[in-house]
């Protein structure tokens, strides 16, 4: 049988002037994938050329984390926009993460909405038409990554963009595979022994337990540890030190 592999990422590049959000330097030593906040939900210029530059000394690949222009919600908040100006917001973050990341001698690798958009995009097939069609046109084959069986899968597979399935190991679930509110009880989780342990099963079975205790079916290409959650660092040494030891390889899908 091949070696089971798997992508490690984070979302990092979100402290903000002289608001600092996570410990960016220690997940990046332990993540394979870093999804950059582009400014719109968080995030600064020199924020994103310093996570840049870190994540490239450590060859971690940098994907972008597009929201909705929303700084004061950390853009958890929906934003009605239509298709146009939804199009013209991701392809500005887009090329904003890009520049900067070609003075750090790389390029964009991959994009994965943030927050509320993300959510959008999962049941909204007029958002996600719009997010693929600026993810495709800023540059083809530039891949999508989000949630399996979503509206931006779905997006995706017609405008034949490339898709990855994203599985969050700090996040509880739905039955139906979406994720719990984050104003719900159980959205959030934070033992990390048992988040490890979660991981594994994600990778090796195919599957992980939603709130009511049902099975949620997942192939996982890649596993997100949040990195404004209290205690990401740990969770995500935790994490791929158990990957690790049930002989799962971790690395960038992109």
């Amino acid at each position: 049988m091949p070696e089971p592999r798997v992508d490690l990422n984070s979302d990092l590049g979100e402290s903000f002037g002289s608001w600092t959000m996570g410990d960016d330097e220690a997940l990046l030593a332990l993540v394979s994938s870093a999804n950059v906040a582009c400014g719109f939900h968080a995030g600064d210029p020199l924020t994103m050329l310093r996570t840049a530059r870190t994540a490239v000394k450590n060859a971690v690949a940098v994907g972008a984390h597009p929201a909705y222009r929303d700084l004061a919600g950390f853009g958890r908040r929906f934003l009605d926009l239509n298709a146009e100006e939804l199009y013209g917001d991701v392809l500005y973050q887009l090329a904003a993460l890009d520049g900067i990341l070609r003075t750090a001698g790389a390029e964009l690798g991959y994009v994965k909405p943030h927050g509320a958009l993300y959510n959008r995009i999962a049941v909204d097939p007029g958002q996600a038409a719009a997010v693929c069609a600026a993810v495709g046109d800023f540059r083809p084959g530039l891949p999508v990554l989000g949630l399996p069986g979503s509206a931006i899968e779905a997006a995706c597979l017609e405008a034949k963009v490339p898709f990855f399935r994203e599985a969050f190991v700090d996040r509880g679930y739905l039955p139906d595979g979406t994720l719990v509110p984050r104003t719900a009880e159980g959205a959030v989780l934070h033992d990390a022994e048992a988040i490890a342990q979660r991981a594994v099963r994600m990778v090796l079975e195919g599957v992980v337990e939603a709130v009511d205790g049902s099975l949620v079916q997942l192939r996982p290409d890649s596993l997100c540890v949040h990195g404004d959650t209290p205690g990401a660092v740990q969770m995500a040494a935790a994490v791929r030190t158990a990957l690790t030891e049930a002989g799962v390889r971790v690395e960038r899908f992109s």
